[in-house]
């Protein structure tokens, strides 16, 4: 753990007070950080910010711990409050705000995955050092910097919540991006859960070893025929909407088309109808 430094406290202005440019949290909402800061108006600061004289000189302070208070403090109309100052070094600043967030649990899995890779290289820990020096399990450390081999679309689903942790490591099963992003839009599209995920990626990965023993002809026809009974199933599925013939063409290049077929102009309105928008 970083080294135990002299403190002292002082009161300080906000605007002696610098963001940390480590801060392993990227994302403050401000509906979230309004909500604090009407309670920091109506029961005061209950506990101090933490700052280290910056580098920059002129009186001022660079936040160690403690930015989301300090962001929620801007709307109260506070001008000045009470931080603790310590010295800590470049070395233990980054290890500093990431034991802070990860004890208030404010990261997301993807912030503190890439806090743990920043510090693994800054440092050279090892796995295993780094998890002793944080309080975590190693394999904690390792199945969350694997996430970050995802791609960066899936990333964000997982930070914007769109995709857990769960779903995320089951794609992390697949062979590449385009089967992890194939996944993806269906898991996004139908509202998986996470079991029905890893069994949707199980099949995917079936198939694929399948394939690994056939030609590319025969790769080529097995996919072609694949796609014909999707398509046919969809046709099957619309008919019974529509209650009329309908034909989807589809090109290699993603484009196609719809036919929904009438039969007569009162067969037309009925088919508009349906079509029109709620």
């Amino acid at each position: 753990m970083p080294t135990e430094s002299q403190e002292t406290i002082l009161r300080l202005s906000l605007d002696q007070i610098l963001p940390n440019p480590l801060q392993p949290r990227r994302r403050f909402d401000e509906e979230s950080l309004r909500g604090l800061a009407q309670s920091i108006r109506s029961q005061g600061m209950i506990q101090p910010l933490i700052v280290r004289k910056s580098p920059l000189g002129d009186g001022l302070y660079e936040l160690v711990a403690g930015e989301r208070r300090w962001r929620a403090i801007q709307f109260t109309g506070l001008r000045e409050i009470e931080v603790v100052v310590k010295e800590i070094d470049d070395n233990d600043l980054r290890e500093v705000a990431l034991l802070e967030n990860i004890q208030r649990e404010n990261l997301t899995p993807i912030e503190e995955a890439a806090c743990y890779r920043d510090l693994l290289e800054e440092h050279g820990y090892t796995q295993e050092v780094l998890a002793r020096r944080i309080g975590k399990d190693r394999s904690t450390i390792a199945n969350l910097m694997r996430l970050l081999q995802l791609p960066d679309a899936i990333q964000n689903d997982v930070e914007e919540s769109r995709l857990t942790v769960g779903h995320s490591r089951s794609l992390l099963s697949l062979p590449g991006a385009d089967e992890q992003m194939y996944i993806r839009e269906k898991i996004l599209k139908n509202n998986w859960s996470v079991r029905q995920t890893e069994k949707e990626v199980k099949a995917l990965i079936s198939t694929l070893t399948d394939e690994k023993n056939l030609s590319p002809e025969q790769v080529k026809s097995k996919r072609s025929n694949e796609l014909n009974l999707q398509l046919k199933t969809l046709e099957n599925e619309m008919e019974k909407h529509f209650g009329s013939k309908v034909s989807i063409q589809y090109q290699s290049n993603g484009r196609g088309s719809i036919k929904i077929e009438y039969y007569s102009l009162d067969d037309f309105d009925r088919i508009y109808d349906l079509l029109k928008p709620v």
